[in-house]
């Protein structure tokens, strides 16, 4: 155990024990010539004897182990933490060896060796420069390319979680806030239907497929027609090794679909018109020729001849105008078999058994409406009917999809009602007449012999299942590590790589908030997989409800007539709580700026228990308790710059803590504190310092 100690004291502890040592040596010697002497009359004379020995001997050894802490165990530790910090941290700056000049060659040994290092970088740092110029270059036209693609481009790691977005995608999602790195993909889109494009291609053997969807945002009512397709090779995650990430690109229907239906009621309503009035001047006719009113032979030839074309002809242009329809609709091209196996999925629970007989076909179709429209057919009539098949056939060019019971027939009525009611399915706007007029079909009941009955759906368009043609090469790689970042629920257990980090400070109207201080500013940035991300960042005023005092003022810059328009604690302490969600807080001397959230929890309507890493005990690991640990210190030990406009500013501030965050990363890890757990361990022995907040 004792391995664990700091350096420094386990020298105190040597010193302790050589002090007790030779107070035990002159209290045996003392005693030894007492009892040879015999004089009970020298007893006092020993002890005073042995009482000034025994001080003398305590301040010898205290004076010599100040000596040895001062100039051997501290320089050695201030050493070994420069050392760390220059073979870790990349601190380019000189050591400064005047502290250890009474360790002989060590200091010197210890420069060189640094300088060696330092002089090793710089080389491979100029063997793959021009290498990196032209990676960077390239990096840069395809970051400008993607960045002005009209689609929106969203990548994915296998649990929905964003791995990269364009700028595009952020207009189409539609949030208050702009979308995170590392946050669930279904906090901007409803998850169904892309739950159900994710599973169908990853049950194709096909590494190449793409799946077209339709999906709404969470916020601002989008419908965005989608194209998902796989990253990874699915030979890659053969034996359940590991599930691939994909790509979305994302295109605004909004408007598109709305235009669109509105044309489409009106030509609805135009051939609805026109057929009623046709087909009654066509009966008309007929008994104006059987009564013989008038109408001479050649005269009643043309009238027939005439309403007949244009009964032929509103019946063409209809015909052709549902076949139009049915093209312009984003539908993708889904196996017959992944239908009829998603349906007796979602039957599952309710315990409704599914013979289901399918042809090899490939129909186009939106699979997840289709599915949800014949689940929701099969639960709607399982009362009082039983023996439920699903069958789809080739029909045509198309196919016919049919669902066929053992029990009473469906009334028409009854079937009107259910198509117009909503599917269940996340959007209440989603019924069974728009899926059958989002595909230009119909829905019909039939009655069967021998006591069943039936409901058909006919497809317009379907194929022969057979391979794909070798498809056309995607000249766009991007190598991401967070798609294959392990995830890990439980933090102490987690990798500090593998944790999402969010670094804040705060600006505030004086030190004492118990006494009615309150927060004027708070400012974070994220880091995700060990970088920070320049374009996450959160920074705001804040809205204190009291006056500023001056003296606060000339230290950040904040007046009152800055925040008077401000949103107050309880709306920016929500944002910043969702903006810092999953991930874990670090702040330099943390207690401070959390107790002025944690007293406004209340209003707020949140909980700030996240887990919380503190720079100021972080250096205090690495560099020892006796060095300074200010921000200032800090990041000039790591060679850190705070422009001096940016001290004393939340933003300023916190973007000094996160760089020195990141370069005290490797440091902990090199001397084995590889967990967060591991940290959190290490840092509570420094509770003298600072109090840990971690409960």
């Amino acid at each position: 155990m004792i391995h664990r100690l700091s350096l420094r004291f386990r020298v105190f502890l040597f010193f302790v024990a050589l002090a007790v040592g030779n107070c035990a040596a002159l209290t045996v010697g003392l005693f030894l010539g007492y009892q040879r002497l015999g004089n009970p009359d020298d007893l006092n004379a020993f002890i005073s004897g042995g009482v000034a020995a025994g001080f003398v001997i305590l301040g010898l050894i205290t004076w010599v182990w100040y000596l040895f802490d001062i100039n051997v165990a501290k320089p050695i530790e201030r050493l070994a933490g420069g050392i760390r910090a220059r073979t870790h941290a990349d601190v380019a700056a000189e050591m400064d060896h005047t502290p250890a000049r009474y360790l002989g060659d060590l200091a010197p040994a210890a420069m060189a060796a640094t300088q060696h290092l330092s002089d090793a970088r710089n080389a491979l740092a100029e063997a793959v420069a021009r290498e990196t110029t032209r990676l960077a270059a390239e990096k840069e036209r395809l970051e400008t390319l993607l960045s002005d693609v009209p689609v929106g481009v969203l990548l994915c790691s296998p649990d929905h979680q964003l791995v990269f977005y364009n700028g595009h995608a952020v207009g189409l999602l539609g949030s208050l806030d702009a979308p995170g790195l590392d946050r669930r993909l279904f906090d901007y889109l409803h998850d169904a239907p892309i739950l159900h494009a994710y599973a169908r291609l990853l049950e194709t053997d096909d590494p190449d497929a793409a799946s077209d969807l339709l999906c709404a945002s969470t916020a601002g009512s989008r419908v965005l027609a989608a194209r998902m397709r796989l990253l990874t090779d699915l030979s890659a995650c053969a034996g359940g090794q590991a599930r691939p990430g994909y790509v979305l690109t994302l295109r605004d229907v909004t408007a598109d679909l709305a235009a669109h239906a509105t044309r489409e009621a009106l030509m609805d309503e135009l051939f609805d018109r026109l057929r009623r009035p046709a087909a009654n001047l066509q009966a008309m006719i007929g008994v104006l020729s059987e009564q013989q009113v008038g109408l001479t032979e050649p005269l009643d030839r043309a009238l027939r001849t005439e309403v007949t074309g244009l009964t032929q002809a509103i019946n063409d242009l209809a015909h052709r105008h549902d076949a139009a329809r049915a093209d312009w609709w984003p539908l993708s091209m889904t196996r017959a078999t992944d239908l009829t196996a998603a349906v007796q999925v979602l039957l599952a629970p309710e315990d409704i058994a599914l013979h289901c007989h399918t042809s090899d076909l490939i129909l186009r179709c939106d699979g997840f409406e289709i599915v949800a429209l014949l689940a929701a057919l099969v639960t709607r009539a399982a009362p009082g009917r039983s023996d439920f098949r699903l069958e789809i056939a080739e029909d045509g060019a198309g196919a016919l999809i049919t669902l066929d019971w053992a029990g009473p027939p469906l009334p028409v009525s009854e079937l009107d009602r259910w198509l117009a009611a909503p599917l269940q399915v996340g959007m209440a706007d989603v019924t069974g007449r728009t899926v059958l007029s989002l595909h230009a079909t119909e829905l019909w009941p039939e009655p069967r012999p021998h006591g069943r009955a039936r409901l058909c759906l006919p497809l317009r368009e379907a194929r022969l299942a057979h391979g794909r043609p070798a498809p056309i090469p995607r000249g766009v790689v991007y190598d991401f590590d967070l798609l294959s970042k392990s995830r890990n629920a439980e933090v102490l257990n987690t990798r500090l790589e593998d944790l999402t980090y969010v670094v804040f400070d705060t600006e505030t109207t004086g030190l004492l908030p118990s006494e009615g201080d309150e927060i004027v500013q708070i400012a974070a940035v994220r880091i995700v997989n060990g970088r920070r991300v320049g374009k996450e960042v959160f920074d705001t005023l804040v809205n204190p409800r009291r006056t500023i005092p001056p003296a606060s003022t000339q230290v950040h810059g904040i007046s009152d007539a800055m925040v008077v328009d401000a949103p107050g604690i309880e709306e920016v302490g929500r944002r910043f709580h969702k903006f810092a969600e999953g991930a874990v807080l670090v702040a330099h001397n943390a207690p401070f700026d959390m107790e002025f959230l944690r007293r406004h929890e209340l209003g707020i309507g949140r909980v700030f228990d996240h887990p919380i890493l503190d720079t100021v005990l972080l250096s205090a690991v690495i560099f020892g308790q006796s060095e300074s640990h200010s921000l200032d210190a800090l990041t000039h030990r790591l060679g850190i710059t705070i422009p001096e406009e940016a001290r004393h500013t939340a933003i300023g501030d916190t973007v000094a803590t996160a760089d020195a965050f990141l370069k005290l990363l490797p440091v902990l890890k090199a001397r084995g504190h590889v967990t967060f757990g591991d940290v959190l361990a290490e840092v509570r022995k420094h509770g003298r310092l600072l109090r840990d907040l971690n409960i």
